[in-house]
């Protein structure tokens, strides 16, 4: 499917799964830890500098953002996960809204692709581990992409790209992405991901 990514407005913010937009429009999903570079990402991908609001606390915001992309599909921005100070309370609303999303969303058939961020720089965590897991029991459709590429040395990303690409052959995912929302290096590759998710 081809679409224009610079066509795109913020249609809800969701903090209850029955909030979810009913439109039967193919969605496409960005999952991380918090400060992984979500919003960076997805204001990059859309040629935009703040329609995704970056947030100057990690793990503050628990909401789920849909963005409309031309019309044709959504943007889906899901709150980040691994927040080390989040509190008991904000970990139960935070896990109820990101499964409300893969369970309680009304296209969960529409669903075609969950962008699964790791930061480059920290490399895949205990929690990425899990997300990519559950992605993986419950036939979820994901790719691996790399954030934060600008801010390694040339022996970093090396490492950072054996390592992830070893990740994605021992899960089963597509070979990875590397992106850079500074430089936009990925940025073409992702959105052609993206397309080809699709059909």
């Amino acid at each position: 499917m081809l679409f224009n990514p610079t066509r795109a407005d913020l249609r809800i913010t969701a903090g209850l799964p029955s909030q979810f937009p009913r439109d039967p429009l193919p969605q496409i999903a960005f999952s991380g830890r918090s400060n992984v570079g979500k919003s960076s990402l997805v204001n990059s991908l859309l040629g935009r500098n703040s329609l995704a609001r970056v947030s100057s606390s990690p793990g503050k915001t628990i909401t789920v953002n849909f963005y409309e992309i031309d019309r044709k599909l959504f943007f889906v921005d899901l709150p980040g996960y691994g927040y080390a100070n989040r509190s008991k309370e904000s970990q139960r609303v935070w896990q109820n809204l990101t499964d409300g999303y893969f369970t309680r969303n009304p296209n969960r058939d529409l669903l075609r692709l969950v962008v699964q961020l790791i930061d480059a720089r920290i490399g895949t965590t205990k929690d990425d581990l899990m997300m990519i897991d559950w992605l993986n029991s419950c036939g979820v459709p994901f790719l691996l992409v790399a954030t934060k590429t600008d801010k390694l040395n040339k022996t970093e990303r090396a490492e950072a790209e054996q390592t992830l690409r070893q990740l994605a052959e021992t899960v089963g995912a597509p070979a990875p992405v590397f992106y850079s929302s500074k430089t936009k290096e990925g940025k073409d590759e992702l959105l052609g991901r993206i397309a080809a998710s699709l059909g």
